[in-house]
């Protein structure tokens, strides 16, 4: 079997800016990813809702720094053959520092973690897939509109730092804005077709990487 960890923030846990809940679990990214390989394939979502790359946020009881727990959660799931890392759009809230080239630092550091993480049974790292998630857009919401400014401009540059850094340390890379677009609901998150477009997508990106 092969596992495969999708590790993320809202737009992989499956906020519905719609009904302010989840998508259904066949709707969100993750589940279609599975859906699309099929054998013997485990695909585990891991999402939070506010997870940044490698940053604090203390507006929520959970720990929204996804450097801090993703040790924790790679021994959780260990042996895996690959991490999908959809992280970076959080990070463009101006408390926390609006900035792609920080975001890129941070998803460096979260490769790090990744490749050099003591796994148990000497199990090896897996490989990783880097995902830019899809950019910001204007919206009328008031409160998102305030709590992502000037995140619609800095986040288009996320996917140029990402594709950088992936052929640089030689990991894979996908940019979802090149399916699936924002929803002008809050100018963040996915309607249900855009997050099925990201699942579908990366299917035959997966089966090349893991010689499917």
């Amino acid at each position: 079997m092969k596992t495969i960890l999708c590790y993320g923030d809202s737009l992989t846990w499956g906020y519905d800016a719609a009904s302010l809940g989840r998508h259904a679990l066949e709707n969100r990214w993750p589940s279609v990813l599975g859906a699309e390989l099929g054998g013997d394939i485990q695909v585990i979502a891991e999402g939070l809702n506010g997870r940044t790359t490698a940053f604090d946020d203390h507006l929520a009881g959970a720990d929204r720094n996804g450097a801090r727990v993703l040790p924790t959660i790679l021994t959780s799931h260990a042996p895996l053959d690959l991490i999908i890392i959809m992280l970076g759009a959080n990070d463009m809230k101006p408390w926390v520092h609006g900035n792609p080239v920080a975001a890129k630092q941070g998803i460096q550091r979260l490769i790090d973690i990744v490749r050099g993480h003591d796994y148990p049974f000497d199990w090896p790292a897996p490989q990783i897939l880097i995902v830019a998630p899809p950019a910001v857009t204007r919206t009328d919401n008031a409160e998102f509109k305030e709590m992502f400014a000037g995140g619609d401009d800095a986040s288009k540059r996320l996917a140029p730092q990402y594709s950088a850094l992936a052929d640089e340390v030689g990991c894979g890379f996908f940019d979802a804005g090149t399916v699936a677009v924002t929803t002008p609901l809050d100018g963040v998150h996915l309607d249900a077709e855009n997050t099925r477009r990201i699942g579908q997508a990366l299917a035959p990106l997966v089966r090349v990487m893991l010689s499917l």
